[in-house]
């Protein structure tokens, strides 16, 4: 089994850093399908603070919505940011021990991806989760 395939089967509760509430927007497409999928999903976009999307609250930090799930722990962070805005995501992300730092298509850090990686964090660059649980979904 695949680091990927592992990840996504292990883990329940995702945080979408940079949630949209604009249909069209592919972090809002992949939201819906992991709500369809039995994963919790977690909005963090600070425009969307208090607000629901996809029937879900929205957080306007991964420390709002680390405090929202405690005890439990947040699985995956899943970045639709710029690779630029991701080294402050990577250091809130070890901050609030979650298990993965996962970066989006197109969304490559290497800065974030070594300093994840150096607090226990696995990694995952320039993969989409949708795609990848379709995969699996094919494979079994």
């Amino acid at each position: 089994m695949s680091n990927i395939a592992r990840i996504l089967q292990d883990s329940r509760i995702i945080a979408i850093v940079g949630m949209s509430d604009k249909p069209e927007r592919a972090s809002h497409e992949v939201a819906d399908y992991l709500l369809q999928h039995g994963y919790r999903v977690l909005p963090v976009n600070p425009a969307l603070a208090g607000k629901q999307v996809l029937g879900q609250q929205a957080y306007a930090s991964l420390t709002e919505a680390a405090a929202a799930v405690a005890p439990a722990r947040i699985d995956i962070v899943d970045c639709f940011r710029k690779p630029a805005d991701i080294l402050p995501i990577a250091e809130e992300a070890i901050a609030v021990r979650v298990r993965c730092l996962w970066l989006q298509l197109e969304v490559v850090n290497e800065e974030a991806a070594r300093l994840a990686r150096a607090a226990g964090l696995e990694v995952v660059m320039d993969h989409c989760t949708k795609i990848e649980h379709r995969k699996l979904a094919v494979a079994a």
